[in-house]
């Protein structure tokens, strides 16, 4: 579907100075943001949306998959420093983290996380390199129908993977439909749900609902939450020993079992809808863990702990792609972010982008790759920097970034209807979280609900409203009868768990 000669004029744009620039800057920012605990790879790629619109689409895109990619790695310091992961991702880094930190080998734990993380990114991007394309081919064949029960599938397992309460996630995804709905009706083109406001009738503006829903109420959530406690005081010490400061060659070849099994724990998660990079690294741990000749070691400090967690959270961020590009469903926030930044730019994900858009595609992947190279070299410059980042106040972390959101919603939306629009989605967002309803699923969901809709009316019309005509689709009956064995196992896990 792609010539080879579109695939080298595409990675051949993706390695020029021009991008290399953002995909540094992205990198820097997100180890940046990801050091700081409450802060986090999300919110940056949230705030920094708006700031990518007088961008190329290329290195827009880059720098966004670059502060992802980075946040990872600079989640893992304050892990390792202050047992508070700057990231959920990296909590089962802590585990092993914090303690060899407390044996006075600080460095080596967050460069053995470090390396780990690159090792396992690497791997889930030659992943996505080489099997999106086939997968976009078969995504092609799958029509309005198909679609549609595809989508069911996919919200039926988020609102069963994501937190605690199916019931609750189904909910979440309605709302999140419900707010994608407002707007220019795609059929009538007749104004729904403005309430007499007609700068909603093109919808909701997709940096005004993801920044309010993802940045602002985290930051008013963090900020409940402090209730004016100071930060934990670092106190790893180093030993002074050259030894302790670094990750030698052996150390790092005898963790190659551990970040392969991580690698791929990581890139078949991530390629599932829903599932996320803390749950990749927790499972990493506990198998890694189990299988291990000295399980009594792990949690006082065994770098195998550090290699294991880190290699299968970061193996998530390149997985996470294959959804999004070949069917367009982002299987994460993250991705959700990325695709929004597609669509901003004018470029709708799915099947269709290799056909249309595929020199872009792979741009992206040459930008991946070469992130890569930059996560590991910028790591192994700024570890001592982010050091000092992480006690940073958070007075001085927060107000800054709602300063950010600010500007950016106002950018990107021309005028304060849009930050208003962000003001009152924060505080859904907030309630929301407060009572236990997924933010995650309530995002995808609007993003997805424009081509949900879409896809619905077109089914309709090529079946004159006889759902009947569904059973003369193979795959769109798997997809439903999978849809609904999910939710009644989802339903009965509930149960058992709450009999517990």
């Amino acid at each position: 579907m792609v010539d080879f000669q579109t695939i080298l004029a595409g990675f051949g744009d993706a390695f020029s100075l021009y991008n290399l620039a953002f995909v540094l800057f992205g990198v820097v920012l997100g180890q940046f943001v990801g050091a700081v605990p409450g802060i986090g790879p999300i919110m940056a790629m949230a705030i920094a949306i708006p700031f990518t619109f007088g961008l190329d689409p290329l290195p827009a895109i880059a720098f966004l998959v670059g502060v992802n990619k980075g946040g990872l790695v600079g989640g893992a310091v304050p892990a390792v420093l202050m047992n508070t992961p700057g990231t959920p991702d990296a909590a089962a880094t802590a585990m092993d983290g914090y303690p060899l930190a407390k044996q006075g080998k600080p460095l080596k734990a967050t460069k053995m996380a470090l390396f780990s993380s690159v090792t396992g990114d690497t791997f889930s991007d030659i992943v996505l390199i080489t099997v999106s394309a086939p997968l976009a081919v078969l995504a092609l064949k799958m029509g309005p129908i198909e679609i549609v029960a595809l989508m069911i599938f996919a919200f039926s397992v988020l609102a069963g993977l994501i937190g605690n309460s199916l019931t609750k996630g189904i909910i979440a995804a309605m709302l999140g439909l419900l707010a994608a709905s407002i707007g220019q009706d795609p059929e009538n083109f007749t104004p729904r749900l403005i309430f007499g406001y007609w700068d909603l009738f093109n919808g909701l503006a997709l940096p005004s609902v993801a920044i309010g829903m993802l940045a602002i109420s985290e930051i008013l959530h963090r900020m409940s939450e402090a209730h004016g406690n100071m930060r934990p005081a670092i106190i790893a010490k180093e030993t002074g020993n050259p030894d302790d400061q670094r990750v030698t060659w052996a150390e790092y070849w005898s963790c190659r079992y551990t970040m392969l099994r991580g690698a791929i724990i990581g890139t078949i998660l991530g390629a599932l809808p829903g599932i996320g990079s803390t749950a990749a690294a927790f499972m990493s741990y506990a198998m890694t863990k189990a299988s291990s000749k000295d399980p009594s070691s792990f949690g006082k400090g065994n770098i195998h702990g550090i290699a294991a967690s880190e290699s299968a959270n970061s193996a998530v961020v390149g997985s996470n792609l294959i959804p999004l590009l070949t069917l367009g469903i982002p299987g994460s926030v993250g991705a959700a972010l990325i695709i929004s930044a597609f669509m901003i730019h004018g470029m709708q994900p799915g099947p269709l982008l290799f056909e249309n858009q595929g020199r872009l595609v792979y741009g992206l992947f040459g930008a991946m790759i070469m992130a890569n190279f930059v996560n590991l070299w910028v790591g192994q410059l700024g570890l001592r920097l982010w050091v000092k980042v992480v006690s940073a106040p958070e007075s001085i972390i927060f107000s800054s970034a709602l300063l950010l959101c600010f500007v950016g919603v106002a950018m990107a939306t021309s005028g304060l209807f849009g930050v208003s629009i962000m003001l009152i989605f924060a505080v859904i967002g907030y309630l929301m979280a407060s009572f236990g309803y997924s933010l995650v699923i309530f995002i995808i969901a609007f993003f997805l609900g424009p081509r949900f809709e879409k896809s619905i009316a077109q089914s309709l019309a090529l079946t004159n409203g006889d759902l009947t005509q569904i059973l003369r689709s193979p795959v769109a009956v798997l997809l439903l009868v999978l849809s609904v064995i999910s939710v009644v196992w989802f339903l009965r896990k509930g149960a058992q768990e709450a009999s517990d």
